[in-house]
């Protein structure tokens, strides 16, 4: 089996929590059982806050699933909802000026194509998802652009240069 591409969603506080972290482990409830599963070592895979619309980081995975129900992500008293765990070399961490922009990258993406444009951050409702090579790789290659001072074209806006635009009104 080849190399798969994945997109770890999470939200507020256990995002924060991850990010902590350094990116280096990812936890997921029981009813992703069967996609730990399938995960390998060296598989890839991207983070998206769903609150901020935003990809923060690329890491790799160094090895298979394992169970451990010791609380680390929110809410504490649910712990076994991240028992299956992988572990994670990250690869690019961007700061929070350089986040990916969703609301500018997103709809472009393949794996949204079958949302409508201005519905595309459904596809990123689930916490977990299998993503196309070419989408992994377009994400991944803004990350290291912008990490690196690489040329090339930005096809969206940074965090930090769209944030008061597309900012949430309380």
């Amino acid at each position: 089996m080849g190399k798969n591409y994945w997109m770890f969603a999470e939200d507020g506080q256990n995002a924060a929590i991850t990010r902590r972290m350094g990116y280096s482990l990812f936890g997921m409830g029981p009813r992703y059982k069967k996609r730990a599963e399938r995960m390998q070592p060296n598989d890839r895979a991207l983070f998206y806050s769903r609150n901020l619309r935003s990809w923060t980081a690329s890491a790799t995975i160094t090895g298979k699933f394992y169970v451990d129900e010791s609380i680390v992500w929110k809410p504490d008293d649910k712990a076994k909802e991240f028992k299956y765990r992988v572990k994670l070399k990250p690869n690019y961490i961007l700061s929070e000026d350089q986040y990916l922009d969703g609301l500018q990258l997103g709809p472009s993406l393949e794996y949204v194509k079958r949302w409508s444009p201005e519905d595309w951050p459904l596809a990123f409702f689930d916490n977990l998802h299998l993503i196309p090579q070419r989408d992994f790789s377009f994400l991944e290659g803004e990350m290291k652009r912008l990490k690196t001072g690489t040329a090339g074209k930005y096809r969206g806006k940074t965090r930090s240069k769209s944030r008061s635009k597309f900012r949430r009104k309380p």
